[in-house]
This record gives structure tokens, sequence and C-alpha cells, in this order.
């Protein structure tokens, strides 16, 4: 759904003023250094209904607990009735653009709530394909589109299509999406990505689920398709495609960030999964966002 920036800012709080007493409200925030929006929203006691926020340019600054966390773009957030809400623009960026939506949900839309990884209650998902970034995008403008008409069935229209994203971002959850995944093996998915940066081996991966290292090599094969180390492989690439739209890291210090000491053998690594350099990968991101 292409929107120029002149049709997205319509849909913003520089353009109108949005009430919460509603069961749906949605809309898009464009935050620059300075400007009228740049401040920090502090809800200490959360809000009645959920909010979902996709980043889409920049990098925001998420309080979860005490500790912050970075949302990056294509990072979506989801933050539940009650839970403290404490975000604004990361000083390290100059701005922070997103989309959100306030929703009461339908009952049998609860289940559908459960995200994999919380941060203090907070679900947070990131979103590492193109194409699936593209069609959550367009899921959120759809919402906040019907939200903001007042046609005829317009309400039930964005109701539905926030049925729509909410399974679909159901759907990126390994661990409640999928109930016969192995526990040890979700466990083993969240150990690997908090520690990224680390050159685990599989003894010690073992470890951590009290399994021999032939045995977690068999069951981790069988339940995700795909041996470990290509799995954590993935992963690195895609946390390094995020540094590279998110920072202003050199391409040296992305490699080590992800685990790659040696930055020639990240830029080939980078390349097999994404068809490009990470260089020319940056360099067309920037194109991209400056048109």
């Amino acid at each position: 759904m292409e929107l120029n920036q002149q049709e997205r800012v319509s849909y913003s709080p520089l353009m109108k003023s949005f009430t919460f007493n509603a069961y749906l409200v949605a809309g898009y925030t464009p935050i620059s250094r300075a400007s009228q929006l740049d401040f920090y929203i502090n809800r200490p006691g959360g809000m009645k209904g959920y909010i979902l926020h996709m980043t889409l340019r920049g990098e925001g600054r998420i309080k979860a607990g005490n500790r912050y966390i970075a949302s990056r773009i294509n990072d979506l957030f989801l933050f539940p009735p009650g839970v403290a809400h404490h975000y604004g623009r990361a000083e390290n960026s100059d701005h922070w653009d997103h989309l959100w939506i306030y929703f009461h949900p339908r009952p049998y839309w609860l289940d559908w709530l459960r995200w994999d990884r919380q941060e203090d209650n907070i679900g947070i998902t990131s979103l590492n394909d193109p194409a699936l970034s593209a069609h959550i995008q367009d899921s959120f403008w759809e919402v906040i589109q019907q939200n903001a008409s007042n046609d005829l069935l317009s309400e039930a229209l964005a109701m539905n299509a926030l049925e729509r994203l909410i399974i679909s971002s159901f759907k990126l959850q390994p661990v409640s999406n999928h109930q016969n995944l192995d526990p040890r093996i979700s466990t083993l998915c969240h150990y690997i990505t908090e520690h990224i940066v680390e050159d685990l081996t599989i003894e010690h991966l073992a470890e951590q689920v009290f399994l021999s290292p032939s045995r977690l090599a068999h069951l981790f094969k069988d339940e995700m398709h795909q041996t470990i180390f290509s799995w954590r492989e993935k992963q690195r690439v895609n946390r390094a495609r995020n540094l590279l739209q998110s920072t202003h890291l050199t391409i040296g210090q992305v490699s080590q960030a992800v685990g790659y000491e040696d930055p020639l053998y990240f830029s080939r690594i980078f390349k097999h999964h994404i068809g490009v350099s990470p260089r020319q990968y940056k360099k067309r991101y920037e194109q991209m966002i400056s048109i």
C-alpha cells in the first residue's frame, strides 16, 4: 500500500488529535530530533486496551522493567492492558517513525495475543523477511485508513483488517503457534539468540538442555528442519540486516556485533543469504528511504 509522506502525515498527531475512549484507534507518528512530536510517552499504568507498534524508520527506545530495549525498523511491540508505556526516540537516532494501533480485542483474539518473546510482559517480534514486512505494514495501513474513514461499515472493515494483522503476527510465534515444538528446542533457540555473538559449541549447547550432543543435533534437525548452526547463521544475518538499516556502524563493527571476527568472511556469509554484500545492502536501503 504505497502512500507518500504527505498522505502518511495526514494520519499522524501532527494533523489530528486522538481520543482513546474507543475500541479501535490507529495512526502514524513521524518523530524527528527536536520536532513537535519529539518527546517521551509516559503512561505508568498503561492503558485499558492493547497497543501494537511497528517501527518504519530510525529507532525507538522502550522501557521494559528496569531496562530499555531498542525498537528498530520492522520490529513489532505489543503492550497488553495495564503494562506501563515509556517510550520515545532513541538519542542515537535522528528519527523514530512508527505505526500504532490501540484496540480492545474480540474475546476469541486473546489466544492470538500471546507472543513467544516477552520483556516485562511486552511482546516483541522482529520481521526479517522483506515480503512479510511489507505485508504486515500494508495491514497496519489498512487498519489506519479504515479507522479514519466515515464510510458505511468502515469500523467493521478496520476490525477485520486488524484481525488479519493479529493472526499474521501470531503465525510468527514458533512456540505459541506450534504447540508441538519440543520445549527444549524453544529454550535453546532463545539461548542462542541471547548469546548470538558467542562461538558456542554443540557440547555447550547440549548442556543447556541436558541432552547429549548427538541427541541434541538430531532433535533440533527434526524440529527445525535445519542444523543448529545453519539456524544460528540465519539469525546472525537477520540481526546484521537490522544493524545495517538502523545504525551508523561500519561493516567491520556490524561483523563483530553478530559474532564474526573477519569482515570478509561475514560479507561472504551475508551475500550468500541476501544476494548482495553488506555494503551494497546498506547503500540500497539508504537510497530507498531517501526517495
